[in-house]
């Protein structure tokens, strides 16, 4: 197999060194840039001086770098300009429950404020409108745990004032151009969707359309004058497409469109409320102007650098833009973008280590299932010559995605690049099921957990076996979430298909998993018995499909991480099937992170367990592997 040419001709045919860890999986040297609303003051994330990320601030075109928030251990992920433009909110959870609070840190003064300091809730934001600076509308399951009802939230004094009462099946909220809550979807015992609409803040709320349980459907915005609602919909449709929808009668205009791949994401004007371009993500994203104002400006944005690009953010003057470049084979990198003279300046990019570092090409790849249906992925191959010796074949990693309706996507992947590094192809597979590809293939993975979805995976490792040029002796299969749950699936369901597995906070019992879920989840459970199973009606089916009772069929090496507060695959999920591996004799090794939840956030967390999983790797396929050496502040504990 041909290896991919690194970045240095100078380095062909050597084996390249190893990336640190700490540039893979550690936090970023800057990353997420947002310009203030009057375009003055630049936000970016940064770690502090004890590696935890924060909220720094520069002048906008200066070198006064600050820092402004004070996080103590998780740091912040997630933050947004207030239009006040005197605040900036961030949220945070406790050690990944979930349980979101949002905070407003003061820019001048640097003074913190919890706006939702309610313990156990969660809080999400619903909406923030320039014409209403001094306010935002937030959801919470403060009166109910099952429920999210809106809140008003004042940025001047904290209040928080009750606005809409959730009706017990409402998961999507919509406030209209002056910031009142008047379009809603809620989810129907057959698991389909109607999206209500209310004509005035506090009158009765009527069915304005319906989708069925094998549609999609969702919320854009409101049209600046409130006459026109904007929504994505599967309907009479096989892909996603925008509609412009009346308010009055539910009539529909289709504003854009693909036959084949669902819209993804959009630009949209903050002030008019114009949609100026929509994203449809087929190999790689693809914009498509719908204003002819920005027209020439996507065309010259697109023309800065290879790669995808996002405009992300910019003033409300709309002079600047910060538009983010993503490759598959080095870092993001953060531009602003000046409209009148269509010149782009880069800011900075988020790991400049990467420069310069022979890293992966990410190759599009298409393959027919047994049954004919196409599925499409992305395979990697290692950056040096046959994975090791010369003439022999790279050993490869079927790393899956999580959702299951999410999807693998082109791009710089850093555990794809740990991967293609220590000397593995890396293939991923949107199985059937996958967002991204039409009505008709998500539908395809409906009760087909453990089915046919895992037969999608495994027709993705014999193509690979055919095609790529791997070692088909030595295949790992790894993920997180569903992907966790495929890496049991592919050790007892096929237990000879694999050499190992890694899984991160997989589910081992579809019957639990459902059984125990997050309360907030309760809307949403009619579309997870339509799509999954009934948890009371099909539990012998769900039993059938779950790993947990298949797992004296193991015959390979399984690596488990954990993470003790996760509030949608529980401990226990983990803990089940590790108990039954250890009475049957088969080998595991678990590992659990006392402050992590559904994944693994903290920066010394991210490093101990790919550490873990590296030398098992190694062990187990014969790649190469940095040693682990001293990682500070990490919270795993054995079981």
């Amino acid at each position: 197999m041909p290896a991919t040419q690194p970045h240095d001709p100078d380095t062909a045919g050597r084996t390249p060194p190893l990336i640190p860890r700490t540039v893979l999986f550690g936090n970023p040297k800057r990353s997420n840039p947002q310009l203030s609303p009057d375009g003055k003051v630049l936000a970016y994330l940064a770690p502090d001086d004890r590696d935890v990320l924060q909220v720094w601030l520069r002048t906008f075109g200066e070198d006064d770098d600050r820092v402004l928030t004070a996080d103590r251990k998780r740091g912040i992920r997630m933050y947004m300009w207030a239009y006040d433009g005197r605040q900036l909110l961030y949220f945070q959870d406790a050690d990944g429950d979930e349980n979101w609070h949002i905070y407003a840190a003061d820019v001048a003064g640097g003074a913190v404020r919890d706006l939702t300091p309610f313990a156990g809730v969660q809080a999400q934001i619903v909406a923030v409108d320039p014409d209403w600076p001094q306010e935002i509308l937030v959801s919470m399951n403060l009166r109910d745990r099952h429920v999210h009802d809106v809140f008003r939230v004042n940025l001047r004094n904290g209040a928080v004032e009750p606005d809409t009462e959730n009706p017990g099946n409402v998961f999507d909220w919509l406030a209209d151009a002056k910031l009142q809550v008047r379009a809603a979807v809620a989810i129907r015992p057959d698991g389909g969707y109607d999206l209500t609409i209310r004509d005035t803040p506090g009158g009765p709320w009527r069915r304005l359309l319906e989708w069925g349980p094998d549609d999609s459907g969702s919320l854009v915005t409101f049209s600046k004058d409130n006459t026109t609602l904007y929504v994505r919909s599967s309907q009479d449709a096989n892909a996603i497409r925008l509609l412009a929808v009346s308010p009055e009668d539910g009539t529909q205009t289709p504003v854009a469109e693909d036959p084949q791949y669902d819209m993804g994401g959009m630009f949209i004007h903050p002030l008019t409320r114009e949609i100026q371009a929509v994203a449809f993500y087929r190999e790689t994203l693809q914009w498509q102007v719908l204003d002819a104002s920005v027209a020439a400006d996507f065309e010259a944005l697109g023309k800065v650098r290879r790669g995808e690009f996002k405009v992300t953010g910019g003033d409300l003057a709309d002079r600047t833009w910060i538009v983010t470049y993503n490759v598959d084979d080095g870092p993001v990198h953060y531009y602003a973008y000046d409209r009148a003279s269509r010149a782009a300046t880069l800011l900075f990019t988020n790991q400049p280590a990467l420069e310069g570092v022979p890293l992966a090409r990410m190759e599009p790849v298409s393959f027919p299932a047994r049954d004919g249906l196409t599925l499409h992925g992305y395979l990697t191959r290692p950056t040096h010559p046959a994975g090791g010796a010369a003439g022999e074949k790279p050993p490869a990693v079927l790393l899956v995605h999580g959702g299951p309706w999410g999807r693998d996507c082109w791009g710089y992947h850093p555990g794809v690049q740990w991967l293609a590094n220590r000397g593995y192809a890396v293939l991923q597979v949107n199985f059937r099921g996958s967002a991204g590809y039409g009505r008709a293939f998500l539908n395809a993975g409906n009760r087909e957990w453990a089915g046919k979805m895992h037969d999608d995976l495994i027709d993705g490792v014999g193509w690979l076996g055919e095609t790529g040029g791997v070692d088909a002796e030595r295949i790992a299969i790894m993920g997180g979430s569903y992907g966790g749950y495929a890496t049991l699936v592919g050790l007892t369901f096929t237990p000879e298909a694999f050499a190992c597995g890694v899984d991160v906070v997989g589910p081992s019992n579809l019957v639990t998993l459902l059984r125990n879920a997050p309360p907030y989840w309760a809307p949403f459970m009619p579309m997870m018995h339509y799509r999954v199973g009934h948890v009371e009606r099909d539990e012998e089916f769900l039993k059938s499909r779950s790993p947990l009772f298949r797992a004296e069929q193991i015959r390979r090496p399984l690596l488990i991480g954990q993470g003790a507060n996760d509030p949608r695959v529980k401990q226990a999920e983990s803990d089940q099937i590790v108990a039954a591996m250890r009475k049957a004799n088969l080998p595991v090794e678990y590992v659990v992170y006392a402050d992590e939840g559904h994944g693994f956030a903290r920066p010394a967390n991210q490093l101990h367990f790919h550490a873990r999983a590296e030398g098992f790797l190694a062990k187990h396929l014969g790649g190469r592997a940095e040693p682990v050496g001293q990682i500070e502040g990490h919270s795993a504990q054995d079981r």
